[in-house]
């Protein structure tokens, strides 16, 4: 059976926007800042709509902060 997970580029986009906080994040997102450091840990995946907000908070689409990967075995 193939397993799957996301990846995301949460962590590197929030410095490339001038490092942004976690909490800064969380703000603009209507979450958590331990929301947030669970998804840069990659131990939670966020619902399609956070990962929206998350996303246009960050100036960027949701294909370069979030990537589906599939392993097949």
């Amino acid at each position: 059976m193939a397993k799957a997970f996301i990846r995301n580029r949460v962590r590197k986009s929030r410095f490339e926007k001038g490092e942004m906080t976690q909490q800064e994040l969380a703000d603009l997102c209507g979450c958590t800042r331990q929301t947030v450091i669970m998804l840069e840990q990659g131990k939670y995946v966020p619902s399609l709509s956070l990962a929206f907000m998350i996303a246009k908070a960050l100036e960027s689409s949701i294909e370069d902060i979030f990537e589906y990967i599939s392993e097949t075995r």
